[in-house]
């Protein structure tokens, strides 16, 4: 049995895609969860399968089957990060490089979810169990600041905020060559690969929209340091478009940054993160210094 029904019965109700009226008329669930429950078949028109993007018609009546949530069978371990700041509705912080995000296959544990479990057992449930509190990643090989939600109306509000782009993430990169412009914009839209799949890349007929700014912050005898911030957020998004401007990340094994310089992944480090608080509605300011293997590169340039 369907756990809610809903009629499509006023004019408003069809002038919008199905995710987005759904993620508005039930609180309790972000864009992205609604996505992924349409495409689980565990929401329907009229009995049958659609896509996110249809656009509900007068009379469609749409069945919504909310599976429940299984308990977490994700390991509670201790896996390292600082944390930056906490409250009652998020958490910042600090990731280390090489500790993977979420649990994926091939790799179930020592992931970020296993050590948030560790210290805090009770956390968003809107993603699922393999991803408790999780409203966005950075790879394994990035460092730096994450925002992670408590509870599922937090989730809802900064999972907003990342789809409207007013959360401000800025990045630290180190690319080779020299970028002769003192800033830019990288406007190109990004989807799989079509040769390897494991990969991104910019494809301008079926990618999604994606835009990257970059400002030079210094230039060094064939490297540029840049400071990066996100507009849109697609998978590999900065490492995908600076390797698509022949200026890949140092150290980037999958985008074509192996460099001397340094091999053990690519030099990207989170460095600011702005947000609305979900509950109090001010804004917050985040930043974190470069962690010390990035300083060491740092310095072998300058000397």
């Amino acid at each position: 049995m369907p756990s809610s029904v809903i009629h499509i019965t006023t004019s408003d109700q069809t002038s919008q895609r199905i995710d987005k009226l759904l993620a508005n008329l039930l609180t309790d669930l972000s864009r992205s969860r609604v996505e992924s429950l349409i495409k689980q078949a565990a929401i329907l028109v009229n009995g049958k399968m659609v896509r996110p993007s249809y656009m509900p018609r007068l009379g469609d009546t749409i069945e919504i089957s909310i599976p429940e949530l299984a308990e977490s069978v994700q390991a509670k371990e201790e896996v390292p990060f600082t944390e930056i700041y906490r409250d009652e509705d998020i958490i910042v912080i600090d990731k280390p490089v090489g500790v993977v995000t979420h649990p994926a296959p091939g790799h179930h544990d020592d992931t970020l979810v296993n050590g948030l479990l560790a210290r805090y057992p009770a956390l968003s449930g809107i993603n699922g169990v393999k991803r408790p509190g999780i409203v966005h990643r950075i790879d394994k090989d990035t460092s730096g600041l994450l925002v992670v939600a408590v509870n599922d109306a937090a989730h809802r509000h900064l999972a907003d905020q990342l789809s409207d782009h007013s959360m401000y993430r800025e990045y630290i990169a180190l690319v080779k060559g020299i970028i002769g412009e003192s800033e830019g914009i990288i406007d190109a839209p990004i989807g799989r690969d079509a040769r390897y799949r494991q990969k991104m890349a910019v494809n301008l007929h079926t990618g999604k929209e994606a835009r990257t700014h970059f400002k030079v912050l210094s230039r060094f005898n064939g490297y540029t340091l840049l400071s990066v911030r996100l507009e849109t957020g697609r998978t590999h998004q900065i490492r995908v478009h600076l390797s698509y401007i022949l200026h890949p990340i140092v150290g980037d094994p999958q985008y074509g940054g192996k460099d001397s310089l340094y091999k053990d992944g690519q030099l990207l480090h989170a460095h600011k993160l702005i947000l609305t608080h979900p509950r109090r509605c001010e804004k917050m300011t985040f930043e974190c210094p470069l962690p010390p293997h990035f300083l060491k590169v740092l310095e072998r340039l300058k000397s």
